[in-house]
């Protein structure tokens, strides 16, 4: 078929057959796909494709919560009395005057002028006020209550408010909570902007937050940052909030705000090697600080329950060689006599797993929920002794207001009457107590340690500590203590319970291959 020729009518057949066949191939397969993803199960078929997350996202703009919430935060000066001519004039004294003449125009009060002065008798001399702090605070009613760190308006002999369109009120101290950290002062004024309070639950760790407050007398100062970590454990009372807000010097006792416009904390303190701010700062939760000033305004005080104890955390090693399962609940390492706790049948070495209908996670929780809850009131406690759950019911008592530690208990120096025996693998040697140590020490049974070499060593134990169990099993004899030494696996740390002075801690020795 040279040039233009047409192929023959046999050829042109097969041709449009081979197209025929290949066009019921595609067909085919283009049908067994469909099926085959109509077979898949529900959930991979229902699955919406991945949304695409965008490459950049807009910063958030904090000026209509400046104008929202800034009309409610104040500017707090404190005043101290002192008698002119008191002033030491040292090189503190003279920098500080220096620093007050140079920023803000302030001479310092009271300081005696330099040169030769007339040797002539003092006369007394009258008290006169001089600046001694600055802070911030925000109002939670109209009628003038005002939120502010304790720690500004203590020691104050006179408060001083100042709103942001510069009207200045002299302020009572309504009452203040050392251990919070929180105060309320009350200004005589009514229709004043207050503050909106925020859900503390629904805050979340990468949530934009914003900070006014006064840092080194600077008023309404805003700086912004984002939410680092929640139930940051650095005080008795206070999981704090931790940001990467700037804060300083004169941001004590200011709001710490959410993009909402709610004050979700106060700002309290800062982690700084140098002084200054350096990344870190730390809020009370507002939840945590509004029971307290309502209490503050009630009564002019907090009051808090206890129970008597003496608390530490419950480690994973632990945890498992008693059979725990996971690290929670509070270890008792001491029972104050006649306490609240001692009452109820609580004993050293117990782990507080519940505390009125609450799960304890960690040691920190249980003085917050005991501390929340009211004197006289019967609460129901689940502890784990030796391997088992017991459920035990005890009355809160009032917390004083402050609290003197006890002198541990003088080790006794009776020498050991009962004969001694030796654990090898333990490198421990351990006596019975005798009647008068026993009486000394507030105990029923236990062995004593004569001497510890080796693991024992190495595990902390020392000569007068008194081994109250091993694995679970109370000893109360050298014969008991080889017993309960015998039956523990010897492949993993052996748990023992051991009291020094008047505190008990778990300890895990790892015999000696």
């Amino acid at each position: 078929m040279a040039g233009g020729a047409v192929p023959q009518p046999r050829k042109l057949k097969n041709m449009l057959l081979n197209l025929k066949n290949l066009a019921v191939k595609g067909w085919l397969a283009t049908s067994l796909l469909a099926g085959a993803a109509l077979c898949l199960p529900p959930m991979v078929a229902a699955q919406p494709a991945p949304a695409p997350v965008p490459s950049v996202r807009g910063l958030p703009d904090f000026t209509d919560l400046v104008d929202q919430v800034g009309p409610a935060v104040v500017n707090i000066r404190t005043m101290e009395r002192v008698r002119a001519g008191m002033g030491g004039g040292g090189p503190a004294d003279e920098e500080m005057q220096e620093f007050l003449r140079r920023f803000f125009g302030i001479p310092m009060p009271g300081t005696p002028r330099q040169g030769p002065r007339p040797n002539r008798p003092q006369q007394p001399q009258p008290e006169q006020e001089v600046p001694r702090g600055v802070g911030s605070g925000f109002i939670i009613s109209a009628d003038g209550y005002v939120m502010t760190n304790a720690h500004v308006v203590d020691g104050a002999d006179e408060v001083l408010v100042t709103l942001t369109d510069k009207r200045e009120f002299k302020a009572k101290i309504v009452g203040a909570d050392k251990r919070t950290d929180v105060a309320v002062v009350k200004i005589e004024a009514s229709g004043l902007p207050a503050v909106r309070i925020g859900d503390v639950g629904r805050l979340r760790v990468g949530e934009w937050v914003m900070a006014i407050g006064s840092p080194f007398g600077l008023e309404n100062t805003v700086t912004a940052g984002i939410v680092s970590a929640k139930q940051r454990d650095t005080g008795d009372y206070l999981p704090f909030i931790q940001t990467d807000v700037a804060v300083n010097p004169g941001n004590s006792g200011g709001p710490l705000i959410n993009m909402r416009g709610e004050v979700i904390g106060i700002n309290s303190q800062i982690y700084s090697r140098s002084g200054g701010f350096m990344g870190i700062s730390f809020a009370i939760p507002i939840d945590e600080a509004m029971q307290v000033s309502e209490q503050l305004r009630t009564s002019g005080r907090v009051t808090r329950g206890r129970i008597g104890v003496q608390i530490a955390e419950v480690t994973r090693e632990v945890a498992e060689s008693i059979g725990l399962g996971k690290p929670q609940g509070a270890l008792v390492r001491g029972v104050e006599s006649g306490s609240p706790a001692d009452k109820a049948g609580i004993e050293a070495g117990d782990i507080i797993t519940r505390f009125g209908g609450r799960a304890i996670e960690r040691a920190s929780d249980l003085p917050r929920q005991v501390g929340n809850t009211k004197p006289g009131t019967r609460s129901a406690m689940t502890v784990f002794r030796r391997g088992q759950q017991r459920e035990l019911s005890v009355t809160i008592a009032e917390l004083e207001p402050e609290q003197t530690a006890r002198r541990p208990a003088a080790r006794a120096s009776e020498p050991p009457k009962a004969a001694t025996a030796v654990v090898q693998a333990l490198g421990l040697t351990v006596s019975e107590l005798t009647e008068a140590q026993k009486k000394e020490l507030k105990l029923r049974r236990g062995v004593r340690v004569e001497s510890a070499a080796d693991a024992a060593a190495r595990a902390g134990l020392r000569e007068g500590d008194v081994i109250l169990s091993v694995g679970n099993l109370e000893v109360g004899s050298t014969r008991e203590f080889e017993a309960a030494v015998a039956k523990a696996p010897q492949d993993k740390p052996i748990n023992m319970l051991v009291q020094r002075g008047e505190l008990v801690q778990f300890v895990l020795v790892r015999p000696t291959r």
